[in-house]
């Protein structure tokens, strides 16, 4: 479904990604995982269109979308649901219009009928009760939930993008998001997750890609990252042990001193 071939991009002198080439099919689970500053949330908003490669082309379905214009685009990005970290609710809108707001954009819905969609999207994360919350009175997993259903609301996509859906969050609640992103793809449909969180990532992707330096220097399964001998990817590894999951990255073994 989106195709990276030798894309490179740059902020102005500050280059992010070189030559980055993959392929992602719509049912894959995918972690890209990565530094600060590291292209990351860069390759979503590529694949989007929202920004445009400095050289080689990206795929959407086959199709280059590279020269394409912004209404070319709109029918593009109606293939998925995306949550940047910074999409902010409408402050001045309750839950329920919040997640209306896009009904009433994007579909041509009776009030009945959206007032209906709004309950049964909610429904799903478990906030059909809170309606009539702002979003100043909703804890952090509550917003992150309300804005990935106001991502649903319009569109029917074949694949979730995810920009660091777990940032800022408890234990519990990153948990929450973990399995509602998980909940989501029970009907085949895939996604990609951004994050920097290596525990968050082992949780709901079934193969990661590792950005660095503007590279991928890794793109396989779980195992197979777990298993890596690179030195970058150990720091990140590292966060497992610090969690109290030594058991999946296994420690080196001791000396022989005192056998």
């Amino acid at each position: 479904m989106i195709r990276f071939d030798q894309v490179s991009f740059s902020y102005g002198a500050r280059q992010v990604l070189q030559d980055v080439s993959f392929s992602i099919n719509a049912g894959e689970r995918i972690a890209i995982l990565g530094g600060s500053g590291e292209g990351k949330t860069t390759i979503l908003k590529l694949a989007l269109g929202l920004l445009r490669p400095e050289s080689g082309r990206i795929l959407i379905d086959g199709e280059d979308i590279t020269g394409k214009t912004e209404d070319d685009l709109r029918a593009i990005r109606m293939n998925f649901s995306i949550v940047f970290q910074e999409g902010a609710l409408f402050d001045s809108l309750n839950v329920k219009e919040n997640v209306a707001f896009c009904l009433r954009e994007y579909r041509q819905m009776s009030e009945e009928e959206i007032e209906q969609k709004v309950k049964e999207l909610l429904r799903i994360v478990g906030l059909e009760h809170d309606l009539d919350l702002m979003p100043e009175e909703l804890s952090g997993g509550m917003h992150r939930r309300v804005a990935i259903v106001r991502s649903l609301a319009a569109f029917e996509p074949k694949m979730f993008l995810y920009d660091e859906p777990t940032a800022g969050l408890d234990p519990i609640n990153a948990g929450m998001i973990c399995r509602l992103i998980l909940d989501l793809c029970e009907d085949g449909r895939g996604f990609i997750i951004v994050t920097h969180k290596v525990f968050d990532a082992l949780k709901v992707a079934e193969r990661t890609l590792f950005l660095k330096n503007g590279r991928i220097i890794f793109d396989g399964e779980r195992e197979k990252l777990l298993k890596n001998s690179s030195p970058e990817i150990q720091t990140f590894l590292g966060e497992l042990r610090f969690d109290g999951l030594a058991i999946l990255t296994p420690a080196p073994e001791a000396s022989g001193a005192g056998k």
